[in-house]
């Protein structure tokens, strides 16, 4: 995974005529993780979704290098399909193979002929983690991953962001939990509030 970071200058979001933040500015490189914290509305979401390319900045840059990789609450697997077929799409899109191992270390190995749209809300996070991992991208946007995981699920979520920093990773986590990954550091939006 070498070669990945996140470079961002002077970023502002702003959503309607509500400037949301301002100011901020940031660098990640291989191996480094940050959690964005705030209260809810404050822009931890759009943050994310701009570096992730899918919404503009109002003011400010943002560079990449690397694959990126967005995990939130919208799992963007098929809900009419069985998990397993949704999976193997994403997998054929991402050019990857299916890995028996992650599925049964996710808790996932068991579901995949059920529909998406009767899996749980953990289930669909885990899923969407599973998604993830085949991806293989550099950097890991993370979105509230642990919003719907119980505890022993939101423990794995946190080892398997430490393995993907320790592997070369980024990972960038906008969450109002905590988020338990060794070394890394925290940027608090209310810092740059508008």
């Amino acid at each position: 995974m070498q070669g990945a970071s996140i470079a961002i200058d002077d970023l502002a979001c702003r959503r309607g005529d509500r400037l949301l933040f301002r100011g901020v500015n940031v660098r990640l490189h291989a191996g480094e993780a940050l959690r964005v914290s705030g209260r809810n509305g404050i822009g931890k979401s759009s943050l994310l979704r701009i570096v992730a390319g899918l919404a503009p900045a109002f003011a400010g840059t943002v560079r990449t290098e690397g694959a990126i990789g967005l995990v939130d609450e919208r799992p963007a697997l098929d809900p009419a399909r069985p998990l397993g077929d949704a999976l193997t799409f994403w997998r054929q899109i991402d050019g990857s193979t299916e890995n028996a191992w992650e599925l049964e270390r996710l808790g996932l190995a068991d579901l995949l002929d059920v529909p998406v749209r009767y899996l749980s809300t953990g289930q669909k996070k885990r899923a969407a983690l599973a998604r993830l991992l085949a991806q293989q991208a550099r950097i890991w946007l993370l979105d509230e991953p642990l919003n719907g995981l119980d505890v022993h699920a939101a423990t794995l979520a946190e080892e398997l962001t430490a393995e993907h920093c320790a592997a070369g990773g980024i990972a960038l986590i906008a969450s109002h939990q905590p988020f338990a990954v060794p070394g890394m550091a925290t940027l608090s939006l209310a810092d740059h509030a508008a």
